[in-house]
């Protein structure tokens, strides 16, 4: 019988307290980040911050994963190798990177810190994977909007592990223009542009559309219609191979993300004990439901999808 695969377990984390907390309820990996090279974090950490945020995840023998996943300009890689060095120092564990100049930095000048390689909608194809693990990638993330027969196809080729977002917002967009300002400006508004704000904008002619934008340092940031949940779908994807699962609560704070986040833990610790069942997975997606932001959406994305129909 083959052995049941070890399953990981990322968590976002907007404040000490809360990676406490994640770490507590049994995440392995919290994914964290500052403000000048990690893209869409529900918040940013000093340099001291991610110092506490190491240490707490190593001494409860976890992980922590920075996000260095920033769309890179000269002037901000002219910047980077300090920044990784203070990650090394602090031992950082994983960085997510999407900009093929860091992968030349890491690997150019020894660094410890294992890449996993993000470039969000990007990824999509195992060759494409399969190249960056080649070329230093300890682990990949894939694209959200895959369906489930694609995934499946990919699984078969796959060299490194590849992450799925299991639970949260899911980006499609992102442009490094300040695309709000410039609206705001156009228009004569005077408003927030930031993610607290909650501002939602919706396709011409199609009302029922709701896709969250926001802006800031990095320019403007669009996510999908509805958040996604894959709480039903845990045991086709474990069966498949993909068992490094992401919890993104960009848009999910405090206590409710944390009781989410205990929630696929649940089904984890299920999984690897065989007692894992469809009903299980439906009583669990509705306590998820409980605690999931009210006015957002909440579906399984592309995964149900034909692929044929997806342009």
């Amino acid at each position: 019988m083959e052995a049941m695969k070890e399953i990981i377990i990322t968590a976002t984390a907007e404040s000490i307290e809360q990676a406490k907390a994640l770490l507590e309820v049994g995440v392995d990996r919290i994914y964290v980040g500052e403000s000048q090279f990690g893209l869409r974090l529900p918040k940013t950490f000093t340099h001291d911050e991610l110092k506490e945020l190491a240490r707490l995840a190593h001494e409860r023998k976890k992980a922590i994963t920075v996000a260095v996943n920033a769309l890179m300009h000269q002037e901000m890689m002219d910047q980077l190798k300090p920044y990784l060095d203070f990650l090394e120092e602090i031992k950082a564990d994983y960085v997510t990177v999407g900009d093929t100049g860091v992968f030349y930095i890491l690997d150019r000048d020894g660094y410890t810190l294992k890449p996993i390689y993000d470039t969000s909608v990007m990824a999509t194809s195992s060759r494409q994977l399969n190249f960056w693990h080649q070329h230093g990638a300890a682990e990949a993330v894939l694209a959200r909007e895959i369906p489930a027969a694609e995934l499946f196809d990919i699984a078969k080729n796959l060299e490194l592990p590849a992450e799925i977002l299991v639970y949260g917002a899911s980006v499609i967009h992102h442009s490094k223009r300040p695309l709000l300002q410039n609206y705001y400006r156009f228009t004569g508004i005077e408003d927030k542009i930031d993610k607290d704000r909650g501002l939602f904008l919706s396709e011409p002619n199609k009302p029922e559309t709701h896709y969250s934008i926001y802006e800031d340092n990095h320019g403007t940031h669009i996510f999908i219609n509805n958040d996604i949940t894959m709480m039903t779908k845990l045991s086709e994807l474990h069966s498949h191979g993909f068992v490094n699962w992401k919890l993104d609560g960009v848009y999910c704070p405090g206590k409710d993300f944390v009781a989410i986040a205990a929630l696929f833990i649940q089904a984890k610790e299920a999984l690897l004990a065989g007692t894992f069942s469809q009903e299980k997975a439906l009583i669990l997606n509705e306590e998820l439901q409980k605690h999931h932001p009210k006015g957002r959406g909440l579906d399984t994305g592309f995964y149900e999808l034909d692929p044929d129909l997806v342009k």
